[in-house]
């Protein structure tokens, strides 16, 4: 951890006035994987679509491919503010399996960081889980569980969809908790993801009256903006640090998609699925002022040049894996994002 250790002297204008105060800066992310699968079927899953007799016409080359290029992503994430570093933990979503994770951490990017993962397999019918990757020198896993999405009122007994996977460990010393989610597709009606962002917040306050002073970080595919009812008034993840009560969150993403930039286009426009969003005790503030715990810093979408279409119709957004069935080589449809947190060193 000591190699993490640096003294940035931007961080030190935006922190305070004090002279030479050192902090540690930790990156965390979320990236949507689109579709990472690999080439077997999954007893029970529908994933016929990413076979090699499938309409993708997934196979070993197409497969190896997506593994680098999503590895190459993965590991330049955080690396704006921590070129040597990265992340210290990173969500992902539309992940297949154990197969895949293992496969991805054994890319020569990522396995020059050591990276692990935490992965619970999943009820959705698709096969596609949310998991987290984690460098075991900056993050200590403690447990993990994944609290089921549970329908409002069972009118179709069949649907299933993911939960929410809920990791615990030490981050800077401190307990830390991800909650790593996939909010149900927007072919869903809104009160899908309403009741399921209901569901995240009963997680999250649960966590809290075990432990107060635990830092909890809601990260994912939330399928609706900053802006719509699920983040804002579901969850109340707040736009404005002031704004934040002991019962809300603050989201640092809302008023990036207010001034037009987002994670995924449709239709020539930016929406901004991918947050994540914090508790009250990760923001200076109030009572909670100072660095000599962990806090938030800043917030950044992760957009290096590679990730985008550089000509044709769809320049400008997200190089896709695949698009209207042409097999692009490309990354995913969405863009990562990550937050930096800082903590003041001990003398």
């Amino acid at each position: 951890m000591k190699k993490q250790l640096l003294i940035l002297a931007v961080l030190l204008i935006s922190i305070t006035a004090t002279a030479q105060k050192k902090f540690s800066v930790y990156a965390v992310g979320f990236y949507n994987q689109e579709n990472l699968f690999d080439t077997c079927h999954d007893e029970g899953k529908n994933d016929y679509e990413f076979l090699p007799s499938g309409s993708y016409h997934w196979d070993g080359l197409k497969y190896s491919h997506k593994l680098h290029n999503m590895a190459q992503a993965l590991s330049d994430m955080g690396t704006d503010l921590l070129p040597n570093v990265g992340c210290s933990v990173i969500g992902l979503s539309e992940v297949e399996n154990d197969k895949v994770l293992t496969d991805l951490t054994n890319q020569p990017e990522l396995k020059a960081r050591n990276y692990k993962y935490c992965h619970i397999e999943g009820p959705d019918m698709r096969g596609i889980d949310c998991a987290l990757l984690y460098n075991p020198k900056m993050f200590k896993v403690d447990n993990m569980k994944l609290v089921p999405y549970v329908q409002k009122e069972l009118k179709d007994s069949s649907y299933k969809t993911r939960g929410f996977l809920t990791i615990s460990g030490k981050l800077a010393d401190e307990h830390v908790v991800f909650i790593v989610c996939h909010l149900p597709s927007r072919f869903n009606g809104s009160a899908y993801r309403e009741w399921g962002a209901t569901q995240v917040k009963a997680v999250k306050d649960s966590l809290l009256k075990e432990d107060p002073k635990v830092k909890i970080m809601i990260m994912g595919d939330m399928n609706d903006d900053p802006t719509d009812k699920s983040m804002h008034v579901a969850l109340s993840a707040k736009e404005d640090i002031d704004m934040v009560g002991p019962d809300d969150m603050y989201n640092p993403w809302y008023n990036v998609l207010k001034q037009g930039t987002g994670t995924l286009m449709y239709r020539g426009t930016w929406n901004l699925f991918d947050q994540i969003i914090l508790s009250p005790n990760l923001l200076n503030k109030g009572d909670n002022k100072g660095f000599s715990t962990l806090k938030f810093w800043k917030n950044k979408i992760q957009r290096m040049p590679y990730l985008f279409q550089t000509e044709g119709q769809y320049k400008g957004s997200p190089k896709r894996t695949s698009a209207g069935g042409v097999w692009l080589d490309g990354y995913s449809d969405h863009l990562p994002v990550c937050v930096y947190l800082v903590k003041e060193q001990a003398n």
